[in-house]
């Protein structure tokens, strides 16, 4: 009989239902019996004791949340009893011992990626062109149409079809329905012309004038770390000319992350273009381009050891099964990889509430445990500021499967950060110097995170999810993994790596994390391409945090 409960922390007064368990259902629990007093559905909690009005009901080893009134033993619990609650934090109290994992199995294993002048090695070779301010979104579009369908990098997506499909019928007076008939996923390739070019990449966002001019260095900040991303092969940029974020302040940004930064770049200003209008700047920015992907095609990729990844890690649309199963697979992974001498990063800082003590106590010096603390607090403050707080970041979704308090999320959330010392704290649009574990400042929305990460360096990105969520990067591959087997059936389409046999104890989570960089390597090979790659999720979301002006 598989298991039907889970206590995560020996000191918990919360287990977790592994499947739906009607009430009435008697719990025997190291030497507990416990009669369920609600009906409990898979991935919610129920208390092991009764818990008093204002008491404390803890997860993981830590405080979760607050009763709001009395909850009985084998209770449900849920927002109408409980509200979020989490132990303060007062910078680092101990020394971390880590005892890294037996890497031996990766010891002398390789991935072919792309290595650049500056000693980086990229997992794949993208050619990025950038807007410097949302006036040159139609620019972008146009320039994007025409590169992608030009060298056919593009397919036509299936539901194209299926409006041309009916205007034949209605051409013809046939019935107006729709063909249902599978069709192929893939619609992002390589072309034929440029093999050794894994795409063109085109950003676009709402940003760079009109508001607070901190954002617009800031976003400038970002984007210079997007072109230092060994996974960028070149770049071009697009200005107006007359907005806050000007050429010279994105050019100082990128200097100061690199001094010798010497990858092809090429950059134009409308407003400078002598009024021989934009088709004709168009025209130029096609040739340039277009020669530029010429240069980038010599490039091949070589062997280079594990220690070159750098990967990204977050969990979106996540569920009550997170923190037991997909959250601390790859948080096995993270520390495979630190094991090797890789760089690992985890964003998204709300998700981190109630754990920053911990926090604090495995980073290295005392200096980034402040660091991380400052964040955390100024980060909780501005949102003050607007009436929010971390309290409310559960999502209805994340609410509806077990998540019921921030702290809750964020001690799950925290898994994927494995167990290994904290190198470095990173501000967004601050560029990762440093081997090893790295916290990154973000909001938990998965684009803005994500965005984050790829800009801070990160060459591939593991995402975990119990909701599903179709989420990609433009120039950072996104591998998604499931927490349980029932998405994984009912979204194949955005899912790439499976961890619910963690659920129904076919696998370990050891055994899941070295699955996980198994496909790693493959994909930093060039080998496979991740669900979102192929569907061309290039999502790109700058976090503005000053007011419009």
């Amino acid at each position: 009989m598989s298991q039907t409960y889970l206590q995560i922390n020996p000191t918990d007064n919360l287990l977790v239902a592994l499947q739906d368990l009607p009430k009435g259902t008697i719990i025997h629990h190291l030497g507990n019996e416990i009669t369920l007093q609600d009906d409990i559905a898979a991935k919610h909690k129920f208390t092991t004791e009764a818990i008093p009005k204002d008491g404390k009901a803890t997860m993981y080893g830590v405080l979760v949340g607050l009763a709001s009134q009395d909850i009985p033993k084998g209770g449900l619990i849920h927002t109408f009893n409980l509200h979020h609650a989490a132990t303060d934090f007062k910078g680092k109290q101990e020394e971390y011992k880590w005892t890294a994992p037996d890497v031996s199995k990766f010891q002398n294993k390789t991935f072919n990626g792309y290595h650049r002048a500056d000693g980086q090695v990229g997992t794949q070779n993208y050619w990025l062109v950038i807007p410097l301010v949302f006036c040159e979104n139609r620019n972008i579009e146009l320039l994007k149409n025409a590169f992608l369908n030009g060298l056919g990098f593009q397919k036509m997506d299936p539901f194209t079809q299926k409006v041309q499909q009916l205007r034949k019928h209605l051409a013809e007076g046939k019935a107006l329905e729709i063909d249902t008939a599978s069709s192929a996923s893939v619609l992002v390739h390589k072309s034929a012309q440029f093999p050794n070019v894994d795409g063109i990449k085109f950003l676009t966002h709402e940003s760079g004038c009109g508001e607070n001019k901190d954002d617009s260095l800031n976003l400038c900040a970002l984007l210079a770390g997007y072109c230092l991303n060994p996974n960028v092969g070149g770049i071009t940029v697009l200005s107006l000319g007359c907005q806050h974020s000007q050429i010279e302040v994105f050019k100082e940004k990128l200097k100061e992350k690199d001094p010798n930064f010497s990858k092809p770049l090429y950059i134009f200003e409308q407003q400078q273009d002598n009024g021989s209008g934009v088709e004709n700047m168009l025209n130029e920015v096609i040739l340039q381009t277009f020669k530029g992907l010429v240069e980038i095609n010599k490039e091949t990729r070589k062997p280079a050891p594990l220690s070159a990844l750098r990967v990204g890690v977050k969990c979106g649309g996540s569920d009550g099964f997170s923190g037991i199963s997909a959250n601390p697979a790859i948080g096995h992974t993270a520390d495979l990889v630190v094991g090797l001498g890789g760089t690992v990063m985890i964003a998204e800082f709300p998700e981190l509430c109630g754990v920053e003590q911990e926090l604090q106590n495995r980073s290295v010096t005392k200096e980034i445990a402040d660091n991380f603390g400052f964040l955390m607090r100024e980060y909780a403050r501005r949102a003050a500021l607007v009436g929010a707080g971390f309290d409310m970041n559960p999502s209805p979704g994340n609410i509806k499967d077990g998540l019921i308090t921030d702290a809750i999320k964020s001690a799950g959330a925290a898994k994927k950060a494995g167990s290994s010392p904290i190198e470095d704290v990173l501000g967004y649009g601050q560029y990762v110097t440093k081997k090893g574990l790295n916290l990154v400042c973000t909001p938990g929305n998965d684009v803005l995170a994500t965005t984050g990460m790829a800009g801070a360096g990160a060459t591939i990105q593991l995402f975990t999810t119990g909701l599903g969520t179709p989420t990609g990067n433009p120039i950072s591959p996104m591998v998604k993994l499931s927490t349980n087997t029932k998405l994984a059936v009912k979204l194949p389409e955005i899912i790439d790596i499976d961890c619910g046999p963690i659920i129904s104890g076919e696998k370990t989570v050891e055994q899941m994390g070295e699955e996980v960089l198994e496909y790693i390597i493959q994909l930093a090979s060039g080998e496979i391409n991740t669900k979102a790659m192929d569907l061309g999720q290039d999502d790109f979301m700058f976090w503005r945090r000053g007011v419009s002006l």
